[in-house]
C-alpha cells in the first residue's frame, strides 16, 4: 500500500519519532506559557537558538548543544528581568529577543556552512541523525516526567504566583525548573520544526484545546492530542505533496484553529 510506503524509509521512521514525541512535550510546555501569559516566549528563545547554532558550528560542537546552552541563558535573563520589572514584565521577552535576533546575526555571518545554518530556519525532521533522535528521546523523557511530577505547583503558579507562594509552593524553585525546561525544549524543536515557526508548535495546538477543554487538565490533554494530530498529518502531507514538513505542521494547526472556532460559533447559534 502507497501510504505504507513512507514507513518503509529509516529517515520518516525517525521524522515521525521525534516529532510525535516533541508533540506531546511541547503543549505541556506551551499550556504554562500561555497561562503565564508569555506566548512570545517562544520566539524569543527560538531565535535566540539561532545564536547558539552558529556559535556551535563555528566552535565545531554540536548546534543543538549550543541551542541548548543559549537557550538556557536566555531563559534565565527573561525570568530575571521580568522579577526586576513586574509591572512591564512582557519587556523582558523583548529585549532578550532583541538581543538574541542581533547576536545570530553576527554569528552567522562568520559561518562558512550557511546551507547548514539556514536549515535551523525552517526546521529539517526528515534530516534527524540518529544521534540527535535519541538526544530527543532523551529530552522528552526528562520534560514529562517533570511536568508531570510537578503538575499541581505549575497549575497554581500559574494562574497567581503570590498565591502559590503563601500556599507553600517553591515558586522560586519551580519557575527555576520551568525555565530551564522551557528553554532546552524550544532549542531542540527548533531543530525539528524550525526556530522561526517553533513558537506557533507552542501556542497553536493550546489555542485549539483552550476551545474545548473546560479545566487545566482538559487543556493539557486535548493540547497534546491535537499536537500529535497535526504532526501526523502534516508529515503525511509533506511527504506525499513535497513540502516543508515544519511549515505544513503548523499551516494544518492553524487551519484547524480556524475550524474549530468557526464550528464552535455555528454550534452555539444552534
Amino acid at each position: 500500500m502507497k501510504i505504507v510506503e513512507i514507513f518503509s524509509y529509516a529517515f520518516m521512521q525517525r521524522a515521525f519519532i521525534v516529532g510525535i514525541l516533541l508533540a506531546i512535550i511541547i503543549p505541556c510546555i506551551g499550556t504554562v506559557v500561555v497561562l503565564k501569559r508569555l506566548s512570545m516566549i517562544g520566539d524569543a528563545l527560538s531565535h535566540t537558538s539561532l545564536a547558539g547554532i552558529a556559535a556551535g558550528l563555528l566552535i565545531g560542537i554540536n548546534p543543538i548543544l549550543g541551542a541548548i546552552i543559549f537557550c538556557i541563558i536566555a531563559a534565565l535573563g527573561i525570568e530575571y528581568i521580568r522579577k526586576k520589572i513586574p509591572k512591564y514584565a512582557e519587556l523582558s521577552i523583548a529585549i532578550i529577543m532583541s538581543a538574541g535576533i542581533g547576536l545570530a546575526g553576527v554569528l552567522s555571518g562568520f559561518v562558512k556552512n550557511t546551507a547548514n545554518f539556514n536549515s535551523f530556519l525552517f526546521g529539517s525532521i526528515v534530516a534527524i541523525s540518529d544521534q540527535e533522535m535519541y538526544i530527543v528521546v532523551g529530552v522528552s523523557i526528562i520534560v514529562l516526567l517533570s511536568f508531570i511530577f510537578l503538575f499541581k505547583e505549575l497549575f497554581y503558579i500559574s494562574l497567581d504566583e503570590r498565591s502559590a507562594r503563601l500556599a507553600g509552593i517553591p515558586v522560586r524553585s519551580i519557575n527555576f525548573i520551568f525555565t530551564i525546561l522551557t528553554a532546552i525544549t524550544i532549542s531542540i524543536a527548533a531543530r525539528t520544526v524550525g526556530a522561526l515557526i517553533v513558537s506557533s508548535m507552542m501556542v497553536v495546538p493550546v489555542a485549539c484545546g483552550m476551545q474545548l477543554g473546560k479545566s487545566y487538565k482538559q487543556t493539557v490533554i486535548y493540547s497534546t492530542i491535537f499536537a500529535v494530530i497535526f504532526t501526523i498529518i502534516g508529515l503525511f502531507l509533506s511527504y506525499y505533496q513535497e513540502l516543508k514538513p515544519g511549515g505544513t505542521i503548523v499551516l494544518v494547526g492553524v487551519v484547524s484553529l480556524l475550524l474549530i472556532i468557526f464550528i464552535k460559533r455555528i454550534l452555539g447559534r444552534s
